[in-house]
């Protein structure tokens, strides 16, 4: 053989290995994923989207052995159990859920399906699983570790603004799993010494209230847990707090990017990965009741310095320092 073919075959040889991640499955074989949600919008996209180019990283692509079946609630989580059960009918390999409804929904519609939650609240607390290092039954997933992540949080409210005596808590009280986190963030405040002004709200409405309850008896600093139904009054949050300059600190980044003055939560890459990783162990083979309940390990506390100056809130240098964003 000349050295010109034995060179263009080499080069045929690369190009296919480098055409298939590592990993990749070969037998033929396409798996379904689905993705269950209460409300479809940007950051479900934005999930999907992160979760799918992990996955694709790890030999399960779209375009070729993966199908990613989303099913949405459209803000009706009574409607979660029997989307559940169609993902089950469907032959699903594994169920993603993002919240805790649609995580307890996947439990009871689709019992035979492995499932992986992501932002579902204390998984024990709610019942989800029987304890992180030996969930049980068919569901894993990632946690938020809310009682640490509480506490940080108020701590760099508390760095922000010295004073801070008292802190509204807006939640959504029909959310078990974030009434778990809010009950996390009350036990912070009381042990740092602020008191707490509670706001569980339950529909769109309900914020009208809390903004009057807050008006009336102005708080120091709004903490707002994120579910779907927060995040889809997100601007509502950031106008008030804006129109009455209350410094607000939410849980994940992308609230901070979009008006809020601070987060501090879980990396978001970190968690993608790692699910994608729990997801391909599953579709290996393994019981998602033997994987461990995984806590994140990275976190990222985003600032947004034009809030600070609309709100006239001079914050502190040593405070910016500890920053892993700043935004202007």
């Amino acid at each position: 053989m000349s050295l010109s073919r034995l060179a263009a075959l080499l080069l045929v040889g690369l190009a296919i290995a480098g055409a298939t991640p590592a990993g990749a499955q070969t037998s033929g074989k396409t798996y379904r994923l689905g993705f269950l949600v209460t409300m479809a919008g940007p950051g479900v996209v934005a999930v999907q989207a992160a979760l799918s180019r992990a996955l694709a990283a790890r030999g399960f692509a779209t375009d070729r052995n993966l199908v990613i079946d989303v099913r949405s609630a459209d803000g009706k989580p009574k409607r979660l159990v029997s989307l559940a059960k169609g993902l089950a009918d469907a032959g699903t390999n594994v169920i993603v859920t993002l919240g805790y409804p649609p995580a307890k929904a996947a439990k009871e519609g689709a019992a035979s399906v492995p499932i992986v939650a992501i932002n579902g609240g204390d998984p024990v607390e709610t019942g989800l699983v029987a304890s992180f290092g030996h969930p049980g039954g068919n569901l894993t997933g990632i946690s938020d570790m809310a009682s640490v992540l509480s506490v940080k949080r108020l701590d760099l409210l508390k760095s922000a603004v010295p004073s801070i005596k008292k802190v509204a808590m807006l939640w959504n009280a029909d959310d078990l799993g974030m009434t778990t986190r809010y009950h996390a963030a009350a036990a912070a405040a009381a042990g740092l010494g602020i008191a707490v002004q509670a706001l569980g709200v339950r529909e769109p409405d309900d914020f009208g209230t809390a903004f009057s309850t807050m008006t009336t008896e102005r708080p120091d600093g709004i903490l707002m847990v994120t579910d779907v139904l927060t995040v889809l009054n997100r601007r509502r949050v950031f106008e008030f707090a804006s129109e009455h300059k209350i410094p607000a600190i939410y849980e994940y980044d992308f609230l901070a990017r979009e008006g809020g003055l601070m987060s501090y939560g879980p990396d978001g890459d970190e968690v993608t990965e790692r699910v994608a990783d729990l997801v391909v162990r599953i579709l290996k083979g393994a019981r998602p009741g033997e994987l461990p309940f995984e806590q994140p390990t990275r976190f990222k506390f985003v600032v947004n310095v034009g809030t600070a100056k609309a709100l006239s809130l001079e914050l502190p240098p040593t405070l910016l320092a500890r920053a892993d964003e700043v935004i202007e």
